[in-house]
């Protein structure tokens, strides 16, 4: 009884740190964070983020067009080079019969590699109305052809083979020459008609410095 006597007669006093901490002004700054603010966050999904940000937008006909007959240049010029596997092989002439026209219209003009590479080189991967997509493509497309023109280069410096070992490397050369050019007119060509940016090893590092 004395004590409940005690506890009616001294209640206890009121907390003074919560009157205190609430009687000063706050000097902290309240920034409410909404979560609907940032729907790219809380609504995607990790793999959801990783596939829109690989997906580029989508190309348009035309500059994928453009884009995949710049391979073109480099597989005309390299056609020489098939010589030898068109001889072993007729039926890849056949696979051939229907740029039949267009190449016999190509070897029939004067100087149409040298017109037609600066065209390519001046008309569309220095001018900036084409978009990076054809530029790039283009540039790989210069630079595959400047290539192309190194063996030629060394025939001229060292001589042509006629018989024996020089004769038999010569052909292995030229088979590889033409097989990897086609391979990479092929993978451009397909590339670009899906959109996709084709990349030529080693010629991709060296088209991209020069844009």
């Amino acid at each position: 009884m004395s004590t409940a006597s005690l506890l009616r007669l001294h209640p206890l006093p009121p907390r003074k740190t919560l009157n205190r901490w609430h009687g000063q002004p706050s000097t902290s700054i309240h920034i409410p964070l909404r979560l609907h603010s940032l729907p790219s966050i809380t609504n995607c999904s990790p793999r959801r983020m990783a596939i829109s940000m690989s997906y580029r937008a989508t190309v348009p006909a035309s500059e994928r067009l453009l884009a995949g007959l710049s391979y073109s240049l480099p597989f005309l010029n390299s056609l020489h080079y098939g010589r030898f596997l068109f001889a072993r092989f007729p039926s890849l002439g056949i696979a051939l019969e229907p740029l039949l026209p267009l190449i016999g219209a190509y070897r029939s003009l004067p100087y149409a590699s040298f017109v037609a590479f600066f065209a390519l080189y001046l008309g569309v991967v220095r001018n900036p109305a084409f978009g990076r997509y054809v530029r790039f493509n283009a540039m790989q497309a210069v630079v595959l052809d400047v290539l192309l023109a190194l063996p030629a280069l060394l025939q001229r410096i060292f001589g042509v083979p006629a018989r024996g070992v020089g004769f038999r490397l010569l052909e292995v050369c030229y088979n590889v020459i033409f097989v990897v050019t086609a391979g990479c007119f092929l993978y451009g060509l397909v590339s670009c008609v899906l959109g996709k940016t084709p990349y030529l090893p080693l010629v991709a590092s060296a088209a991209d410095r020069q844009l």
